[in-house]
This record gives structure tokens, C-alpha cells and sequence, in this order.
């Protein structure tokens, strides 16, 4: 049953997703005009200035709002995926990454975009929303956005966070022998101390635990470049070479480099798979496509800087990439290669690593399924039903073998991914007109405002914003 289940995944991603999140990626980014090369400065100045926006009591900050969709974004995959397209596609896959998330970008920001149009308010003082409140109210199909609302919390507020679970626990007990139960009841301690304070908690711990995470992260690649400083240019000359196939990558050359790089950056910036948009609507900001911007911003930091991190680390140490088969122990040897070798520090420093990356991405997760279970029914039994069941997950996940649990998870989240696309793509309009608006008000040197004027035809659907 496991094999026919993970047989289905794979097609669906392959065959039907993976294609379609490249051609959305591709016609955004010329309907756009490149908005996430030609606005980048504008990106990084709206991330750290304040806005002049809405703000309720129970809203967030533009910076928190990206930063809980960091937390989503940045987990396990970006030690152990990338790891793992390098040893299946060579350092090619590299390069792909790259290339799909600066394509990728643009769907991020046309499903953000679309999240701020179509929020709601919340009864808080702060804002809902995501493609299950954008699908409902600007394309009118209840039954559509339920379908999305159902499966994006099972696929990230249960299946993903037993995964991620399951990870931190096998991680220390490789490291330093604790007992995977102990780990499981303190992790799910942990979450739901959190998650039960709501949104504004979430946001707060994001707020603070997520760039501390980055930031050390980055630093341990930085010192590995630098120990091994004259090994760059050979490993960007190795990516780009082993891209076009210019030498034999490691397993076919270029095919199965596009391959890897392109599958692994799509799943790990999760660009146009509807995640990230439901976090995006939080934000109090003056105009939707502010947030649209900062969350094409989180697709640069998870693909081009973190990814990259962990690429340069393997890479510049040295290790043999075909000694091992698994993806976070090459990640883990690696690391051991520079820092006191034999000592255990490496194999301890991603563990750590790794807790940190998958907590914040269970933390996160859950919001994305309250979010849309809030969406499905007001009642506040349903919301604790769900943080009884998300906090069950985290629980058996961290003292199970979730084979079939992550095989199942590929599926409903294909499913998800495609709801989502074929929304962007008949909404994708209206995150168009909002962008040529933002365009103008720029250019005429105001700080972008959106009234419910700009577009007429939705103004009804679209109740957040001022006349």
C-alpha cells in the first residue's frame, strides 16, 4: 500500500505540479515584468520600515507576517533536501535552485498579493485570509475553497508537523542518546505552550527565534567558505558547469541536475503552493501589494541564501558525496569535516540546527490549519479539536516510523498546490492591476494607499479596504 500511495505522489508532482508551478512561475514573471528583479530594493525597504497601514489590536507587522512564513519555510529540507538533490542531481541541482526560486518569486508574490486583496477581518482587531478566502470571494466557489481549506490542514498542520517531529527526535537521539518518547513529549509541550496564545504568539516567537536561527546558520556556512576560501571559485565553477552538463554530473548531468534543482527549490520556497498566503493576509500594511513584495522576498531568503548555505558547506569541505546515503548525514559529515573532526561537534551543531528549523516550522504549520479550519466553521470547539489533534501528531511523530504518513502528505498536498495555481492563475489579474497601481502611487513619490475604487468590479469582495 505504502509503494502504490508513494507511486501516486510522485506522479502528481512530476508529472502534473512540478510543470505547472514552472509554467505559472514562467507567465508571472512576464506579466509582471520582472517585478521581483526590478523591485528588489523595494522588497528589502519595506521589510524593515514601519507601514502606515490598517493596524488593529489583533493584527501583526509586515516583518512578523514574513517571518512566520519563514518559519514554514525554512525546515528540515534546507539540510537534508538540498543534501539530497546534490548527491541524486550533482552540484548542478544548485544552479536549477536558483533559477526557480528568481522565477518562483513571482507566483509568491501574485498568492501574497491576492491575500491581502480579499482578507477578512478576524472579530480581533486583526485580519484572515489565504487562497480558501480568495477563492471563495473572488472567484465565488465555496465548495472550491473548502476542498483547499481541508487539505492544507491535514498537510501542514498534521502530517508535515508529525514529519517534522520525527525528524528532531531521530536527530537527538543519534546525537546524544535521548529517548525519542522524551523528545516527542517536551516538542509537543513546547508547540502547543505556543500555539494555544494564537496568532500574535506565534507571530512574537517567529518574530525573535527565527532570525537568531538564520543568522547562525549562515554564520557556520561563512566560516566554511573561509577555512576553505580557495575552494570557491572551484565549486561555483563546478555548479555552473555541471548545470549545462558541461561535465558529467555526479548522476547523468544536466537532466537529472534540472530535475533535482527544480523539484527541491519549488517544494522548499513553496512559491505558488498557497502556504505562505495565509500568513500574508495578517499583515496590516496600506496596500496589498506591500506584502506581496516582503513574501517574494522569503522565496530569495529560503532558496538563494539558506539553500545556498547548506550547498556551499557540503561542497567547500570536501566530503565524498557518494559516501552516504542520506541526505542530512552528508550534511552532518560535512560540517564535522571543519570543526574538530571525530569530535561529534558537527553531528551535534545540525541536530541543534535541526531542531530549530523544524520547531519553528510546526509552529508555523499549525497556524496555516487554524487559519482554515477559522475558514471552515466559527465554532471555537473545532479550533481546539484541532490543537488536540496537531498536538496527537507531533506527539506519535516523534515515537513512529511516518513512511506512509509522509507518502500520504506528497498527495494531498499536489492536491492542494494544483487548487491553488488554478486560482492565481484566473485571479492573478487583479494582483496585476493592484502592482500597476502600486507602480504609479511610487512613482509619483507617495507612499502607496489602496482604496476599494481601484478596482471596481471586486470592491464588494474586498471589505478590509477604505473607500
Amino acid at each position: 500500500m505504502e509503494n502504490i500511495v508513494t507511486a501516486i505522489g510522485n506522479n502528481l508532482s512530476d508529472w502534473l505540479l512540478i510543470p505547472l508551478l514552472l509554467i505559472a512561475a514562467v507567465w508571472f514573471t512576464i506579466r509582471t515584468r520582472g517585478v521581483q528583479f526590478g523591485m528588489l530594493g523595494e522588497m528589502c525597504r519595506l521589510l524593515v520600515g514601519r507601514d502606515t497601514g490598517h493596524k488593529g489590536k489583533g493584527s501583526v507587522s509586515s516583518f512578523q507576517a514574513f517571518m512566520v512564513s519563514i518559519a514554514s519555510r525554512v525546515g528540515t529540507g534546507n539540510l537534508a533536501g538540498v543534501a539530497t538533490a546534490i548527491i541524486l542531481g550533482g552540484p548542478g541541482a544548485v544552479f536549477w535552485m536558483w533559477v526557480i526560486a528568481l522565477l518562483g518569486a513571482a507566483s509568491a508574490f501574485i498568492e501574497s498579493t491576492l491575500a491581502q486583496l480579499f482578507k477578512v477581518q478576524d472579530g480581533n482587531g486583526g485580519f484572515r485570509g489565504g487562497p480558501a478566502y480568495y477563492i471563495l470571494h473572488g472567484i465565488g466557489s465555496r465548495a472550491w475553497a473548502s476542498t483547499f481549506a481541508v487539505l492544507i490542514a491535514i498537510t501542514f498542520g498534521l502530517a508535515y508537523n508529525s514529519v517534522q517531529s520525527n525528524t528532531i527526535a531521530e536527530a537527538f537521539h543519534t546525537s546524544w542518546n535521548i529517548p525519542e518518547w522524551a523528545t516527542a513529549v517536551t516538542i509537543t509541550a513546547l508547540a502547543l505552550a505556543i500555539i494555544c496564545g494564537g496568532l500574535r504568539s506565534i507571530a512574537r516567537f517567529s518574530q525573535w527565534v527565527v532570525p537568531i536561527m538564520a543568522i547562525g546558520y549562515i554564520a557556520v556556512a561563512l566560516i566554511v567558505m573561509i577555512i576553505n576560501y580557495d575552494a570557491v571559485p572551484h565549486v561555483l565553477h563546478m555548479i555552473f558547469a555541471d548545470a549545462f552538463g558541461l561535465e558529467q554530473g555526479i548522476a547523468g548531468g544536466v537532466g537529472a541536475a534540472m530535475a533535482m534543482g527544480i523539484r527541491r527549490g519549488l517544494f522548499s520556497n513553496e512559491a505558488g503552493e498557497g502556504s505562505a498566503p495565509n500568513v500574508a493576509a495578517t499583515a496590516h500594511v496600506s496596500h496589498p501589494v506591500k506584502q506581496g513584495l516582503v513574501q517574494a522576498l522569503g522565496v530569495f531568503t529560503d532558496t538563494l541564501l539558506i539553500c545556498s548555505c547548506t550547498a556551499f558547506i557540503i561542497l567547500c569541505s570536501g566530503v565524498h558525496i557518494g559516501a552516504t546515503s542520506g541526505g542530512i548525514s552528508l550534511t552532518q559529515s560535512a560540517v564535522d569535516s571543519q570543526f574538530v573532526p571525530g569530535s561529534g561537534i558537527g553531528p551535534a551543531f545540525v541536530s541543534i540546527a535541526i531542531f530549530f528549523f523544524a520547531f519553528t516550522s510546526i509552529v508555523a504549520n499549525y497556524y496555516y490549519g487554524e487559519t482554515n479550519i477559522r475558514f471552515l466553521t466559527p465554532r471555537r470547539g473545532a479550533i481546539i479539536a484541532y490543537r488536540i489533534c496537531v498536538g496527537t501528531m507531533v506527539l506519535l511523530g516523534g515515537l513512529m516510523s511516518l513512511g506512509m504518513v509522509w507518502s500520504l502528505a506528497d498527495i494531498t498536498m499536489a492536491l492542494m498546490a494544483l487548487c491553488n495555481l488554478a486560482a492565481i492563475l484566473v485571479l492573478g489579474r487583479y494582483a496585476i492591476t493592484c502592482l500597476r497601481d502600486y507602480r504609479t502611487q511610487r512613482r509619483a513619490g507617495r507612499n502607496p494607499s489602496y482604496h476599494r475604487k481601484t478596482i471596481p468590479q471586486i470592491s464588494p469582495k474586498t471589505p478590509c479596504w477604505p473607500e
